[in-house]
């Protein structure tokens, strides 16, 4: 990659290939062919929230690139000393100025992330599950738009997706959930 956005080396300052590491063959690798700095491109975590209210669910639109428009929940990078669940309740009130109240782990989804200039980078994404309480939600911060959607009307694709593996988090919320309502009745 050359030009304005190209990745430098952090030791001689040339550009930086990314290349594929081996096996398996989704890993990939930042060396530079002068000084020979290497370095992986390892996975950033992120966290979000599932939030449930009767039998609806919380959605956002980006407001920001990647995938501005597209359906998303509230969630973001975790941040450097941060704990999982603190950032994922942080990403929610930035987002939407909720908070919520006993949350349960959802899930670890992997996809992938695209940062100008850089290209796409690896996720592991962590997520929670909680009940809405009170309060309205109401877009801020990276959101454009929140709303309530029935969960069941959620389908394993939909274009309108950011994520690739949102399919897969709302299916996991709703086998939570009926799990949930088996275990009441």
């Amino acid at each position: 990659m050359r030009g304005p956005g190209a990745i430098r080396c952090p030791r001689c300052g040339r550009p930086i290939a990314r290349t594929r590491a081996g096996r398996p063959a989704g890993i990939l690798k930042l060396s530079c062919a002068r000084c020979r700095f290497l370095i992986y491109d390892y996975p950033r975590p992120c966290v979000g929230f599932v939030v449930t209210r009767e039998d609806q669910v919380l959605v956002l639109r980006r407001a920001h690139p990647p995938r501005v428009g597209r359906l998303d929940v509230p969630g973001g990078f975790l941040e450097a000393g941060e704990d999982i669940e603190a950032a994922a309740r942080r990403e929610l009130r930035e987002e939407t100025g909720l908070t919520v109240g006993r949350a349960e782990r959802l899930g670890l989804y992997w996809d992938r992330y695209y940062l100008r200039g850089f290209g796409y980078i690896p996720t592991l994404n962590f997520y929670f599950l909680a009940r809405w309480r009170s309060g309205v939600a109401v877009a801020d911060d990276d959101a454009a738009s929140a709303e309530w959607v029935r969960l069941s009307g959620l389908r394993a694709r939909d274009p309108r997706y950011s994520w690739k593996h949102m399919g897969a988090l709302f299916r996991d919320a709703r086998r939570a959930r009926e799990k949930k309502g088996r275990l009441r009745g």
